[in-house]
């Protein structure tokens, strides 16, 4: 039974911003800390912080041979964090962790590591690249830990927004990034029938690890070595061809250099430059979430049923009396829709010290497509803005105002006004077009037909098992038509 299920929440995944997990079982699934590092909002800047804070204490503890300190920040915080229900157990969660015995291998192997002496490490994902005992089932344990003081928040945000009860549990140790040091008390989570849940966004969960060790190996370490090779008079390494070229011999590289953790980091660490040219190579490329089709292939949740959510938002009559049940069914349909191009969704999001309110505010993580695009063009968007007007008329002055009241540089200048329809559009469009002139923001006007192209959008580019992402180009139209 999934968490949608299990606490009656009337959505499956695709209109979910949490993984939709088992109860019992792993989704086979991990967090990628790759991932977090792309997160444009001051969520994911605090995850950051965490994670570096505690990777470079642990390195600093392993450079001075600080034995008890690194058990402190090791062996027993570091426990298995089950209630994410993430990874790869069989059966009932129950977590490969950190702690115990694992503990002890994976410090004896950092310590061990001249990755973990010389500098090579910098950030705790690497560590799966070069060190034993870690790979990326060990790096999400780890990251779980010790963001889970943010985990906490969001999980209670969420439960928050979905009705979701929460029960108080001990926390278990948080780690605090600015007196580096762990720390315990009381918090409060979802209980099921096998225990606390930890809710984790979906935006971070990878099936596989961004940082590919046989890509480093084959493509970056290998061919440095060959070129070194070659340069070496009568190397037993390399192959003189016909033409009297000589030529590094990759089958006696392989033999010689073996892909193996230990030789990586004998080898990357005496060439450092090598190592930090493929992690720039991986930073520029990104890691790409989860589309919906890879969360139905891994983890076996629903496909989106956007049809049905669009007639649930069209069945709504207009009028103010239903404004609320018409606010959520957006904001469930552009969920679906829009993700992973938009994430995080708020509801009724305060601003100016709450005297005003969105109706609904969207992270921007998009990679492609219309979002991407206008951050491509440096148009300020880090988040977008969707106000709802379940109105039988199409919305004044009054209404247009509102939402450029809620655009400023930082939050972003880009927004959705979503009605049911439009009797004048081309009114409507001129006063859009206004605003933009006058550098107060960009509105999208989007009604009930405008929803259903979209949706046609999406269905056409879901359905193929290599689906692309929808590219908006209605709201792309949109746009054009507020500027030219």
């Amino acid at each position: 039974m999934r968490v949608s299920e299990y606490f009656n929440l009337g959505r499956s995944q695709p209109s979910l911003d949490f993984v939709d997990v088992d109860t019992e079982k792993d989704a086979s699934v991990f967090i990628e800390p790759g991932a977090i590092r792309q997160l444009p909002d001051d969520w994911g800047a605090q995850c950051v912080d965490m994670l570096t804070s505690f990777f470079d204490s642990v390195l600093d503890a392993i450079r001075a041979g600080d034995h008890a300190r690194i058990d402190d920040l090791v062996r027993g915080p570091l426990s298995e964090p089950d209630e994410t229900h993430l990874g790869w157990s069989e059966g009932t969660s129950r977590g490969r962790g950190v702690g115990g015995k694992r503990a002890g291998l994976i410090i004896s192997s950092l310590e061990k590591s001249k990755a973990a002496r010389t500098g090579l490490l910098q950030d705790l994902e690497d560590s799966a690249l070069f060190i034993e005992q870690i790979g990326p089932d060990i790096i999400s344990d780890i990251t779980t830990n010790v963001c889970k003081g943010m985990l906490l928040a969001y999980t209670q945000s969420a439960a928050a927004r979905h009705g979701i009860p929460l029960e108080e549990v001990p926390s278990g140790p948080v780690w605090d990034p600015a007196r580096r040091e762990w720390e315990s008390g009381f918090t409060q989570l979802p209980m099921a029938d096998t225990g606390r849940l930890l809710l984790v966004p979906k935006i971070l969960v990878r099936y596989r690890q961004h940082l590919d060790r046989d890509e480093y190996y084959r493509r970056y370490l290998i061919p440095k070595l060959g070129e070194e090779e070659v340069m070496k008079p009568r190397s037993q390494l390399t192959q003189v061809l016909k033409s009297g070229e000589i030529r590094p011999s990759v089958s006696k590289l392989q033999a010689r250099y073996p892909n193996r953790k230990e030789v990586l980091a004998e080898e990357s660490s005496e060439r450092p430059e090598i190592f930090q040219r493929y992690k720039e190579h991986r930073r520029k490329a990104g890691t790409d979430p989860m589309t919906h089709v890879e969360f139905t292939a891994e983890i076996g949740t629903e496909r989106p049923d956007f049809d049905a959510m669009l007639r649930k938002v069209e069945e709504i009559p207009p009028g103010q009396e239903h404004a609320s049940r018409y606010h959520l069914a957006v904001e469930e349909l552009l969920t679906a829709l829009f993700y992973p191009a938009l994430t995080s969704p708020r509801i009724e999001y305060p601003i100016h010290e709450g005297r005003k309110r969105i109706d609904i505010t969207y992270t921007n993580n998009a990679r492609q497509g219309f979002f991407w695009w206008l951050g491509l063009h440096s148009i300020p968007c880090r988040y977008v803005a969707v106000e709802c007007k379940n109105y039988q008329g199409d919305p004044a002055n009054p209404e247009v105002d509102q939402l450029s009241s809620r655009f400023s540089p930082l939050r972003g200048q880009v927004g959705l006004l979503v009605c049911r329809t439009f009797k004048n559009r081309d009114l409507l469009m001129k006063r859009c077009r206004d605003t933009a002139l006058d550098h107060r923001g960009y509105m999208l006007p989007v009604d009930d037909a405008d929803l259903r192209k979209m949706v046609f959008e999406a269905r056409s580019e879901f359905t193929p098992v290599d689906a692309r992402l929808p590219e908006f180009s209605l709201l792309k139209d949109r746009f054009d038509a507020l500027v030219s």
